[in-house]
């Protein structure tokens, strides 16, 4: 039991302009990160101010990452035609939540027995 190539090739379609998107937020984030501090102008507070900025927007930049990498893997599933299988059921996952969280490789049944099986380890 699989999604057909068609519908496959929608959800590919989906995901390559996730992953443009957060790449794009990505260097956005990056670039705060790089901001030049040897600008004279800088006072104490603006150094403070900069610091949380930047050390929150390296959190934003590793959770786009982290993305980035799991619609990557999401990508290697369509090709292997794997995409949409629950790892844990092995039945379909439901087509609208695979447009709402398209990197989902657990369906909600599925996500339940990991949390079961968490919870009692």
């Amino acid at each position: 039991m699989r999604y057909s190539d068609e519908e496959l090739q929608e959800f590919k379609e989906l995901i390559e302009a996730k992953i443009e998107q957060a790449k794009e937020s990505y260097e956005r984030l990056t670039d705060v990160i790089k901001v030049d501090e040897s600008n004279p102008t800088f006072k104490m507070i603006e150094e403070g101010a900069s610091t949380l900025q930047k050390e929150e927007s390296s959190r934003h930049a590793q959770r786009q990452l982290d993305f980035i990498r799991k619609l990557q893997a999401a990508l290697v599933r369509i090709e292997n035609k794997t995409y949409g299988v629950c790892r844990i059921t092995g039945q379909l996952i439901p087509k609208e939540r695979l447009l709402a969280v398209p990197h989902a490789t657990l369906s909600i049944e599925g996500k339940e027995i990991e949390a079961k099986r968490k919870k009692n380890s």
